[in-house]
């Protein structure tokens, strides 16, 4: 069993909290010491209450899901030895209400663009297995109820 921790502080800093007009900023910090700024989502909550250049929880979300495929791509990648130079993913995440009726993160889009060198290079057959198998492995796609896909692409 392993633990993870995060801290997440915010304070009011003499905003009208009960007429609800107060910053929904606030700070991430990690165990590794890197902090930084969360906010709610503009489209959830609007601006100047939320920040737009901080991350949001559903940014927070998507980027998890995604860093943590990659991961595991890389290191089964590496297992069967193809040389990965470059791994990109612009992931995209759906907010729709769910089959119960509550608002969900309800699809996440992982769309990697891996560039691979060396003498071994993989077929696409090889390209979705790694993908298929990386999914499989994944903590956080593990551990969500959202519809989580792949659509990679392809070395030309």
């Amino acid at each position: 069993m392993s633990e993870y921790t995060a801290e997440v502080l915010w304070q009011r800093n003499e905003e009208d909290f009960l007429g609800n007009r107060y910053s929904r900023r606030h700070l991430l910090r990690f165990d590794g010491g890197i902090e930084v700024p969360g906010s709610s989502s503009p489209h959830v909550v609007p601006l100047p209450m939320s920040d737009a250049n901080a991350v949001d929880p559903e940014e927070a979300f998507i980027a998890s899901l995604s860093a943590c495929h990659m991961l595991w791509f890389l290191s089964l990648a590496a297992k069967q030895r193809f040389c990965v130079d470059r791994y990109e993913d612009k992931a995209t995440g759906r907010m729709e209400k769910n089959a119960e009726g509550r608002m969900a993160m309800t699809v996440v889009t992982l769309r990697p663009d891996v560039v691979f060198s060396g003498p071994l290079r993989p077929t696409r057959e090889d390209i979705d297995h790694l993908h298929h198998a990386a999914h499989d492995a994944c903590f956080i796609a593990n551990s969500v109820r959202t519809d989580v896909r792949c659509e990679p692409v392809y070395p030309a």
